[in-house]
């Protein structure tokens, strides 16, 4: 007698997950806690709302995370609840994210010449502007 189990979905796939569940297994935070944190700072929207760590997404939703200034823009495609590598979280949803514009390069400022040796507040500010620490 054949099973009925077969004709639907497996029972492996969730009907629903937690959003920051779903945040940290396709690799939009590095710790669950930091996703539920992001979702309680108010910088998590599912559908235009903002969200507690609790809400469940399901396929078709869309999600906004605002993070370093810029959002990520990211429509569900497959709910998981495991964390898994990155080429397989990436089949996960489509990132609608708009490409970040390039940043403006200002140049190094110069020395006058024959302004003498650098201080060494001076020397730590060009450290600094070169991103040497």
């Amino acid at each position: 007698m054949p099973s009925h189990a077969s004709a639907t979905a497996p029972s492996s796939v969730p009907s629903a997950v937690r959003i920051d569940s779903w945040l940290w297994a396709v690799r939009a935070f590095k710790t669950r806690s930091a996703a539920t944190a992001a979702c309680r700072a108010g910088h998590i929207r599912l559908n235009g709302n903002t969200v507690k760590a609790s809400q469940t997404v399901v396929p078709g939703d869309t999600v906004r995370i605002r993070q370093a200034g810029f959002e990520r823009i990211l429509e569900v495609h497959v709910l998981i609840v495991k964390r898994v590598g990155a080429e397989a979280a990436a089949r996960c949803f489509t990132d609608h994210t708009p490409e970040r514009p390039p940043a403006p390069f200002l140049g190094l400022p110069q020395r006058d010449r024959g302004a003498g040796r650098p201080t060494k507040k001076d020397r730590r500010d060009m450290e600094r502007l070169r991103g040497e620490k």
